[in-house]
Formats: structure tokens, C-alpha cells, sequence
């Protein structure tokens, strides 16, 4: 019995050991295998821990001029500078010109072109719709900087700290200027040579560039801008519609940055030796979209369109904006380390957190005093530089001249058939006319133009980028609220329409007549065309869905194409005439003139003939052209739908009385396509 108790426990002690032994074998193991992370914790550590490993990826935007002359040649060596700095990164180039595309051809997937942004007729893209695509983008590391500006190793090695930082951040560096850079890079991209073709070494390469005596004015420069892919964003304004190198945009969001407090917001500039050649000759800040407008670029025109949105926009930056009070980032002895101006105090770089996370916050301060003084010594030329304060506001230029005339817009936006596509606007429709104009340019339709009622949309026009003309002979009193159907206010306006129309005719141009409130599905003007000269096409107004369409005064003046030819012009004169002299609006004009009183020159159920001047009149399909009114379409669940079915070419939203009704059917039927709180036209990918 007693061995048998002994055999038990030794049998018990031998199981207990050996469950003992798998266990910290077991806990060995598991020491090496990789770890096991959750989706939760996975996606947590990814933006902070995880985020650290290997070198960042880095999408570079910039929005080039096009590539001709002298420009071409400092735009290449720029780009090709920023990818020889690491695989890593990724240009983007916004234009719409095809010498950009001809040019990123050669980079493959390295350097692509995104046409999709908000352009003025100019050419010159929106910095709002920029920054909102490159937000779009997936990357590490977002710079934007301007497309001449060439980039050193001490570029990336400033960017690779700042991603280390927990906390998101906003880096800024004014670019300094040179007149000359007598270095180039070999074919494959990867070392500089000195003009005679010997290559030069790094060393000697920072020594030039620390050699340079820069020339810079406070606070007008071009600056660099980068930012980590954080959750919080830049700032809490909506940035205004800022034309790109026409301004203050930068300005703009490094002050509403600083002031919102989300990120991190610190000047780059004695890290980051990026400069570009100066040239006082070269004009090109911006982009222009074709050559045809390249005799335009040195107007005034967008410079004072943008002064005038400094004015409205800039005040609270040139009052509270001061560089010198942002942290500067200096690198002593091989290390970064932090300065903060406003408290002369250094902070040591930490890979774990960021200075200065918010209000009342701060670090504790680094003060050997050898490292001080050199460092502050650097940071001496730059002191003055860096302060905006020292700058009057932007002021606007003593001559106010800016103005294009129709006669100048016409040749630089009319198609090669010699079409415009013409708008009539005041300001209580500004919003409608925004969406309008995103149709078309959804539609690759360039080719309108705005005919601007009266000053408040004559500026808004500019300030969106638009082809716009004052039209001096336009009412001045033009209500926001009670300008519809039937006012005496659509009255007047409706007759500016039909004269404008019969100016540009005359001019030899062929021209859409559209409403603002024409929803535009597809180019109607390979369908028009076919229709030929001595005949004026037009959007009947009859609701009834069966019988004639051209039943007295069921001609639409809102929308109608006309040629330029001798009949059309003779018979548009006797409708101006008409209008004149009634107390009605130009419809009624229209028909009475064209189709005679009562329709008496009708023919058939579709045409009528005006005999003096031998045109004839066509009423459009309404399948095809629908009015308001016909079979129901705005009440219908799904008014794309039913108009793809019909095979629609446009829509009018008119059978409806009120600006504001008019606003919310179409806001609610899908039709629109400008987004007022960023004021950009809707594209797929906002």
C-alpha cells in the first residue's frame, strides 16, 4: 500500500514538473513569435508607434507654369531635385496644360497630374481646391511649394524628424532666392555636377548654399508648407477662394493654423535650404492654362481680383500674424532643437512629443550656454525676415482698371466653331450661377462666358475665376429676393439678354443664350449644329404634353441658340426693337416678333417663319429640351434617372416662382453642383 501512495505522488510530482516546463517553454515561445495585435490597437498604434518605422512617404504638391522657355528649364530641375531626395516621394502636379503632362511622362508613376481642381478661365488653379485635393491624398507626409523650388538632403532629414513627433504638426520655410546656381543634375538624377560636368560633393554643396546672400522682403516670399497625415486638421476657418501665387493664401493658413491651436505650427526656415532662381524678368507666379491668354498675364486682373479678397479676407493676419513668434526649429551639433522666440528659451527634440501642445503648455527649457549663442547667432539675420508685423496691409493699386471687355473675352474663350456659351446674372442668382458654370466645366465646356448685372457679381465673378464682363447698360436696381417671372424687375433684366446676344452675333460669333437656371446633362451642340445657319433653335415653353408647341408665347427666351449669320442678326434687331418698347419682358418679344401676333407665321406644330428676314424658328424637342413644367420631371424621385431615359440634353428650372424655391427644388433634386460652404464645384472626389 505505502509503495503504491509513493508511486502516486511521484507520478503527481512528474505531471505537476512537466506541466511546469511546457508552461515557461510556452511563455518562451511566445516571447518570439511576432505579436498579435488587434484591429483596434493595430489602427491606434499605426498613427503613433507603428508610424515610425522606416521613412515616411512624402507627396509633394505643386502647380507648375507651363513648361516653355526659361520656365522649363528651373520647373525641371526643381521636380527632379525633390525626387532624387528619396523613392519615397511622390509629385503631384495640378494643371491643366499639356506640356505638364508631356513632361510627367517621363517620370511614370513618380510625378502624376491631377486636371480636376477648380481653374480660373486663365488658367491659374484655386489654392482652396488644391489644399482639398491633396487633404485626398494618402501619404505620410504632405508639402506643398511652389514648382521652381529646389530641395536639399536637409529637406528630408527636417521632415524625417518632424514625423517622429507624436502629435500632428505644421512645418513652414520661407524659400530664399538666388541669382544664379551654377549646378545641375546628371541624367539619372541622383548627384549634382558643377557646370563643366566634375561632380561636387555634398560638403561643398551646403557650403555654397549656406554661403548665399539671400534676398528676401518680409513676409512676401514664397514659402513651403508640410504637414504630417494627422487626424486633427490644419485649421478651423474654410479657406477662401485664393488664386494660387496671387496673394496672401499662405499667409492665410499659417495664421489660422497658429490660431486654432490643432496642430503643432513651427518655422522650418534655418533647417531647410530650399531656395529658388530668381528671375525679375519672369512673370510667371502662376499657371496659365493656354497660350491664347499668355497676352492677358501681365494685366492686373487677377492680382486686383485677389488684393480685393486680402482686403476682405487678410485684416485679422496682417493685425495678429508674426513669424517671429512661431517656434523655430535650429539644428546645433547635428541635432534639431527648438527655439521659442517668445520666451527666448530652448527646448530639446523629442521623438515622442511635440512643444508646445497647446494653450498654457509648454517645455522645459534647454540652456547650455555655448549651444544658446550659437544657435541664436544663426537665428540673428533672419530675425527681421520673419516678422510680418513689420508689413503695411495690402494695399490695393491706384488704378482700378482690370476690366476684360466682351470684345477682349470673345477670341479667348469663344470654341474653333466660333460658339459662345452666354450667362446673364445678378447677385441674388451668384450661387445658381457657381453651379451652372460647374456643369459645364464637368462638360469640358470652356467656352461661356458671364454678362455681370451689376458690380456685387461682377467682383464675385473675378473672385471665382470666372470670364466675366461688367455690363454698364444693365439695370441698377436689381432686387435679391423679387426678381422673378412676372416683376417688373425680370422685366428689365430679360431684355439685357437679347441685346447682349444681338452684340455678340454681330461680332461674328455664334452664341448659346442659357439661363443660370438650366441644368446642362450632356453638350448640346453637335445636335444643334446640325440644324445649319438661318435658323434660331429654341426651348418651347408648353406644359401640355400633347398638341403644338408653338402656341403663342410658348417660346422660351431662356434658352435658345442662334448663328451668326445675316437673317438671324436682322431678326434678333427687331426683337431688341420690340423689347424696347414694351412693358413686358423681351418673351413675349420674342414670339411676337418671330412667330407674328396671335402665330400667325407658325408652320406646322414645331416652326414658325418670320418673312422679313427670312429665319426660321425650330422648337425644340421637349424630350430632349424640357421646360419646368413638362411631365412633372422636378416631382419625379429620381430626376437624373428620368432625363437619362428621355435622353435630355438639358433641363430648365423654371415654371416656379420665387429665387429661393427655385434654389431648394433644384438643391434637392441632386442638380447641383457647387458646394457653398468651400466653394468649389463637386467633383468625386471631395
Amino acid at each position: 500500500m505505502v509503495p503504491l501512495l509513493r508511486a502516486s505522488r511521484v507520478g503527481l510530482w512528474s505531471i505537476w514538473l512537466s506541466g511546469f516546463l511546457l508552461i515557461v517553454l510556452s511563455f518562451y515561445s511566445i516571447q518570439r513569435l511576432p505579436p498579435v495585435i488587434d484591429q483596434k490597437t493595430k489602427s491606434t498604434l499605426s498613427q503613433k508607434g507603428f508610424r515610425h518605422v522606416g521613412n515616411p512617404k512624402i507627396t509633394i504638391f505643386s502647380a507648375p507654369s507651363p513648361f516653355m522657355g526659361s520656365v522649363a528649364a528651373k520647373q525641371s530641375l526643381a521636380i527632379r531635385s525633390w525626387l532624387a531626395l528619396s523613392s519615397q516621394i511622390t509629385v503631384v502636379l495640378f494643371s491643366q496644360h499639356s506640356s505638364v503632362f508631356s513632361f510627367a511622362e517621363a517620370f511614370g508613376s513618380r510625378v502624376l497630374v491631377e486636371p480636376n481642381i477648380d481653374f480660373t478661365f486663365l488658367g491659374t488653379p484655386f489654392f482652396h481646391s488644391m489644399m482639398s485635393r491633396a487633404y485626398s491624398f494618402r501619404s505620410d507626409i504632405s508639402v506643398v511649394v511652389h514648382s521652381e523650388a529646389l530641395l536639399f538632403p536637409d529637406f528630408i532629414s527636417t521632415l524625417n524628424d518632424a514625423y517622429e513627433l507624436e502629435n500632428d504638426w505644421l512645418l513652414v520655410a520661407l524659400l530664399r532666392n538666388v541669382s544664379h546656381f551654377p549646378f545641375y543634375l546628371d541624367e539619372d538624377g541622383k548627384h549634382w555636377r558643377r557646370e563643366n560636368g566634375k561632380m561636387i560633393r555634398s560638403q561643398e554643396l551646403q557650403e555654397f548654399i549656406l554661403g548665399q546672400n539671400w534676398q528676401q522682403i518680409p513676409c512676401e516670399e514664397r514659402k513651403l508648407m508640410a504637414w504630417n497625415s494627422g487626424d486633427l486638421p490644419l485649421h478651423s476657418g474654410v479657406l477662401p477662394p485664393f488664386l494660387y501665387g496671387r496673394g496672401v493664401h499662405d499667409n492665410w493658413v499659417i495664421n489660422e493654423a497658429s490660431s486654432s491651436a490643432f496642430r503643432f505650427v513651427f518655422d522650418a526656415s534655418l533647417t531647410i535650404s530650399s531656395f529658388y532662381l530668381n528671375d525679375r524678368e519672369d512673370k510667371s507666379y502662376g499657371a496659365i492654362g493656354d497660350s491664347n491668354a499668355l497676352t492677358y498675364e501681365n494685366r492686373s486682373w487677377e492680382y486686383v481680383g485677389n488684393s480685393k479678397l486680402g482686403m476682405l479676407y487678410g485684416s485679422l493676419f496682417y493685425q495678429n500674424a508674426k513669424y517671429s513668434e512661431l517656434v523655430k526649429l535650429l539644428k546645433c551639433d547635428g541635432q534639431h532643437f527648438f527655439f521659442d522666440t517668445r520666451k527666448n528659451t530652448f527646448h530639446p527634440f523629442r521623438h515622442q512629443s511635440a512643444p508646445i501642445l497647446g494653450k498654457g503648455r509648454s517645455f522645459r527649457s534647454w540652456r547650455r550656454k555655448k549651444k544658446k549663442s550659437d544657435c541664436l547667432d544663426s537665428l540673428k539675420p533672419l530675425k527681421k525676415m520673419l516678422n510680418c508685423s513689420l508689413m503695411n496691409p495690402m494695399r490695393l493699386p491706384e488704378s482700378m482698371d482690370f476690366q476684360f471687355s466682351l470684345e477682349s473675352l470673345l477670341p479667348m474663350m469663344a470654341d474653333r466653331n466660333k460658339t459662345i456659351v452666354l450667362a446673364v446674372a445678378g447677385y441674388s442668382y451668384k450661387d445658381m450661377l457657381m453651379s451652372w458654370v460647374c456643369r459645364l466645366r464637368h462638360l469640358q465646356m470652356p467656352n461661356f462666358i458671364v454678362s455681370a448685372l451689376d458690380e456685387e457679381t461682377y467682383l464675385f465673378s473675378i473672385l471665382q475665376g470666372l470670364p466675366v464682363f461688367r455690363d454698364v447698360l444693365a439695370p441698377n436696381e436689381i432686387s435679391f429676393n423679387n426678381c422673378h417671372f412676372g416683376t417688373k424687375c425680370f422685366q428689365s433684366v430679360t431684355k439685357v439678354k437679347s441685346r447682349m446676344v444681338l452684340k455678340i452675333l454681330k461680332l461674328g460669333y455664334n452664341v448659346i443664350l442659357s439661363d443660370v437656371d438650366v441644368y446642362w446633362f450632356k453638350n448640346p451642340l453637335p445636335f444643334l449644329y446640325s440644324y445649319g445657319p438661318a435658323v434660331l433653335m429654341a426651348q418651347s415653353d408648353e406644359y401640355k404634353e400633347t398638341g403644338p408647341i408653338n402656341l403663342p408665347r410658348r417660346l422660351n427666351s431662356g434658352f435658345y441658340f442662334a448663328f451668326s449669320d445675316g437673317s438671324t442678326i436682322a431678326a434678333m434687331e427687331k426683337v431688341v426693337k420690340h423689347a424696347a418698347n414694351s412693358g413686358l419682358s423681351e418673351q413675349p418679344s420674342f414670339y411676337d416678333t418671330l412667330c407674328g401676333e396671335n402665330g400667325s407665321t407658325r408652320l406646322g406644330d414645331n416652326k414658325c417663319l418670320e418673312p422679313e428676314s427670312n429665319l426660321t424658328v425650330y422648337f425644340l424637342d421637349r424630350n430632349l429640351f424640357p421646360n419646368g413644367a413638362y411631365q412633372g420631371l422636378w416631382k419625379m424621385k429620381n430626376v437624373t434617372a428620368a432625363c437619362a431615359k428621355m435622353g435630355c440634353f438639358v433641363l430648365h428650372n423654371n415654371w416656379i416662382s420665387g429665387r429661393q424655391k427655385k434654389l431648394e427644388r433644384q438643391v434637392f433634386s441632386g442638380l447641383w453642383e457647387y458646394d457653398m460652404g468651400t466653394r468649389m464645384c463637386r467633383k468625386s472626389w471631395h
